[in-house]
């Protein structure tokens, strides 16, 4: 029984230091908030933090992986094209996760990186939603009957990200206007 209590305890724990890792990293950045920051927030040592996590690295991933579930609650996708188009525009308003975001996205390229299993995890995933509201829009006639879903979703995925980095060095760019751009030209 102890166990139970300690697992529930350390769940938590892990839960209450991805919250303040989210509020610290989305508004100070990667390079500018500290693991040792992150462990103040929440009352721990820097090696008592990654003892939850195993590396700095697992956090990181971790954080986006739960970034990713909070847009998931925030933004739901009963309409795919709207919710994108919300979390672009909320992406705007944390560029410390955007940062965090394209950072490990590069460094995913490495077979060996923590960070490749979540993004090949986290590319299908948004690639299986994306198709299925592709498909059904082109079956309502709301997008051209003409284009290839598979091109399009990863050209979209591509546009997304790009802008992503393109916006990190010149933040006056509109990401979200530019995805609702893209999407105009899908339309019949």
């Amino acid at each position: 029984m102890a166990k139970r209590g300690a697992y529930a305890k350390g769940v938590v724990k892990r839960e209450e230091i991805l919250e303040a890792a989210l509020e610290i990293i989305g508004q100070r950045g990667y390079r500018s908030a500290s693991v040792r920051e992150i462990a103040d927030a929440v009352g721990l040592s820097p090696a008592g933090l990654l003892h939850y996590f195993g590396s700095k690295e697992q956090l990181f991933v971790e954080i986006l992986r739960v970034r990713d579930e909070h847009d998931s609650r925030q933004f739901p996708d009963a309409d795919f094209e709207e919710s994108l188009v919300e979390v672009i525009r909320h992406n705007a308003q944390v560029p410390g996760l955007v940062e965090l975001y394209t950072r490990l996205a590069a460094e995913a390229g490495d077979a060996e990186h923590p960070a490749r299993a979540f993004f090949l995890d986290r590319t299908a995933t948004v690639h299986a939603a994306a198709r299925e509201a592709f498909i059904a829009e082109q079956r309502a006639g709301r997008i051209r009957a003409d284009l290839d879903p598979e091109w399009i979703i990863r050209a979209g995925h591509a546009l997304a990200d790009g802008l992503q980095n393109a916006w990190i060095l010149d933040p006056t760019i509109d990401m979200a206007a530019d995805v609702e751009r893209f999407f105009t030209l899908l339309r019949p």
